[in-house]
């Protein structure tokens, strides 16, 4: 079956009603795993997971064809060459290299009898899409009020944040993980970022006071009750996508290719526990946010 040329035009950015129903065409179908099949759409409301950076997961939801509710095991990115189809962890390219699509890969437990050209509904189960939007604007916000909390311990200039400040989330992160109404961030504390002027002595004593340093800057930006946005360069999976929100301190703007909630009011509140740990020998600092909304 032919591959597709161009990148799956991806509609869960949108915050319309098609980022979570729509139409779409099967452009290319193939075995996949033990049993089960792929499915290649012109356009989706599915977020599937990158396996470069997992960090939010898939979405739930199914495809519907001829009558039949088909559920989705998975969603992945993949990429093909026009030649060969790569999925998940197997995709040897990065977003956006030229001639390469980068495709969303639906998932089905056994083969479908849908066939090239056909049209198809794909549904995504909205509960947990607005648990996963909540978690992950939650885990931007919370990335920010660290930065600000730890802003005091670089002796050195480094790279500033999008509000201004010492980009310690960026300079340490190890993991990020979109969690149900919340994240899991861990941080590697290791001779590098040192190096970079971040001082780590005497952080463990000051661990509590950090994270009710962040947890108050969290609970004054969810009460304005700003504005959450999606700015995209297109409409293809490969293309620039960017988390915008309006908050106190300026705009910040994040790339970002997960799904949000349209305001900080949805969060409603948010709660930070900070932890020192070991990772061979490396010690590392995890940040576990979670919000009530």
């Amino acid at each position: 079956m032919p591959l597709p040329s161009t990148d799956t035009t991806v509609l869960y950015a949108s915050g319309g009603a098609e980022s979570l129903v729509a139409e779409a065409v099967v452009l290319h179908l193939q075995p996949y795993g033990n049993g089960q099949e792929i499915v290649l759409l012109d356009r989706t409301p599915a977020h599937p997971v990158d396996r470069g950076w997992p960090d939010q997961g898939p979405d739930l939801g199914s495809i519907r064809a001829d009558g039949r509710e088909l559920p989705l095991v998975d969603v992945v990115v993949g990429a093909t060459d026009g030649t060969n189809l790569f999925v998940g962890d197997d995709v040897p390219v990065r977003r956006g290299t030229e001639g390469w699509a980068f495709v969303v890969a639906h998932v089905l437990d056994a083969p479908s009898r849908i066939a090239v050209g056909d049209d198809v509904i794909v549904s995504v189960d909205a509960t947990h899409r607005q648990a996963l939007s909540v978690g992950h604007t939650l885990c931007h916000l919370a990335s920010l009020a660290l930065n600000a909390a730890l802003a005091d311990r670089w002796s050195k200039p480094a790279r500033e944040d999008a509000l201004g400040r010492a980009d310690f989330d960026h300079e340490a992160i190890q993991s990020s993980t979109i969690v149900p109404d919340g994240s899991v961030d861990v941080f590697r504390l290791n001779k590098s970022l040192r190096r970079k002027g971040f001082a780590t002595d005497g952080l463990g004593d000051a661990l509590d006071a950090v994270a009710a340093e962040a947890r108050e800057t969290l609970t004054r930006w969810i009460a304005t009750d700003a504005a959450v946005r999606i700015e995209r360069d297109g409409d293809g999976l490969g293309d620039p996508r960017y988390w915008v929100c309006e908050l106190p301190e300026g705009t910040a703007r994040i790339p970002c290719g997960g799904t949000h909630v349209s305001s900080l009011g949805a969060l409603r509140s948010a709660s930070v526990a900070l932890e020192l740990g070991d990772d061979q020998g490396t010690a590392t600092l995890t940040m576990r946010c979670s919000a009530a909304g």
